[in-house]
C-alpha cells in the first residue's frame, strides 16, 4: 500500500556507532530545515509533528522530526535516558540528516533540549519556537514536588513509578534522569541566544506553569522574544485551533527569516 503522505510512511533509521538506532522522517526541501523535538515520554507521530511536517511540505520547507532514544520506534529504553542522553540523540540527528540552518519546535521537554541544543549548533540555529517549554522540569517540577519519602524511595531504589495522566502505564522516574539533569540546568543564569524565539504556553497547562514562559524570555539574551499565553490552553496545545495558531507562527518567523 502506497501513499502520497509521507506521515503515514515507515520510519528511516540512523545508526550510530554505538549500536543505537533513531528513527526518523525527514523531508527535503529549502532551508532553513524545521526540526521538531518531542516532549517526555512523547514521540514523532504526535499532531503537532504531523501537523507541522505537512506544513512544510506544502511550503517546500526541508523537516525532520525523530524519536529520542528510548522513545518511540527507536531503539533503547526509556529508563536508560536522560536529558543529556536526548540532547546528544538531537545533535546527532541534526548534524546528521540537516544542513544549512535551522529552525528548532520544541515540546514541553523538547523545549528544553531545544535550547540545549541551539547552544550547541548556535551559528546554524536561525529561529526557536517553544511550545509550553520545560527546561529544569526534572529538578523544578519534579524533585521540588517530591515529598521526603518519595525522595527516599527514589534514591534507595534509583526508580520510582509515577502517575500519568496521559497514560495508563505509569511513568518511570530514575535518580539518573534527575541527577544528570542538573548538569543540564538552564533558568539559574544567561541563556546566551541572539536569534528570533517565539514561547506559546497555555495559562491552563496543569504541568508547566505558564511563568516558566516569562522566566525564558527573561533568561534568553535574544533582543527578539515574543511570548504568546493561550488563555484557555492546556499543556499539550493540540486541539485544532492550538495547531492553526503553531503554523501560522512558524510560517511568520519563516518569512521574517526569508
Amino acid at each position: 500500500m502506497t501513499s502520497d503522505s509521507p506521515v503515514l510512511n515507515l520510519p528511516e533509521f540512523l545508526d550510530r556507532p554505538d549500536g543505537a538506532r533513531i528513527a526518523y522522517h525527514r523531508s527535503e526541501g529549502k532551508t532553513p530545515c524545521v526540526v521538531f523535538l518531542p516532549g517526555f515520554r512523547s514521540d514523532m507521530t504526535g499532531d503537532k509533528a504531523t501537523t507541522l511536517e505537512k506544513f512544510c511540505l506544502a511550503r517546500g520547507q526541508a523537516f525532520l522530526r525523530f524519536d529520542y532514544t528510548g522513545h518511540g520506534a527507536s531503539s533503547g529504553e526509556f529508563t536508560d535516558g536522560t536529558i543529556g542522553q536526548w540532547t546528544s540523540d538531537a545533535i546527532t540527528a541534526i548534524e546528521q540528516l540537516t544542513s544549512g540552518n535551522l529552525v528548532l519546535v520544541g515540546s514541553s521537554m523538547g523545549g528544553w533540549i531545544m535550547l540545549l541544543t541551539a547552544l550547541a549548533l548556535k551559528s546554524r540555529v536561525a529561529g526557536l519556537i517553544g511550545i509550553a517549554a520545560a527546561p529544569d522540569f526534572t529538578e523544578e517540577l519534579m524533585w521540588a514536588g517530591f515529598d521526603a519519602p518519595t525522595r527516599a524511595k527514589l534514591e534507595s531504589n534509583g526508580v520510582i513509578q509515577q502517575p500519568s495522566e496521559y497514560d495508563p502505564v505509569p511513568t518511570p522516574i530514575t535518580l539518573a534522569l534527575i541527577e544528570e539533569g542538573r548538569n543540564q540546568l538552564l533558568l539559574g543564569g544567561p541563556i546566551a541566544l541572539d536569534c528570533p524565539v517565539r514561547l506559546i504556553h497555555g495559562k491552563q497547562d496543569p504541568d508547566v506553569p505558564w511563568q516558566v514562559a516569562g522566566r525564558i524570555a527573561e533568561a534568553l539574551t535574544s533582543s527578539d522574544v515574543e511570548t504568546i499565553l493561550v488563555e484557555d490552553g492546556d499543556h499539550r496545545l493540540s486541539e485544532p485551533h492550538d495547531l492553526e495558531r503553531l503554523t501560522n507562527v512558524l510560517a511568520a518567523l519563516l518569512d521574517q527569516l526569508a
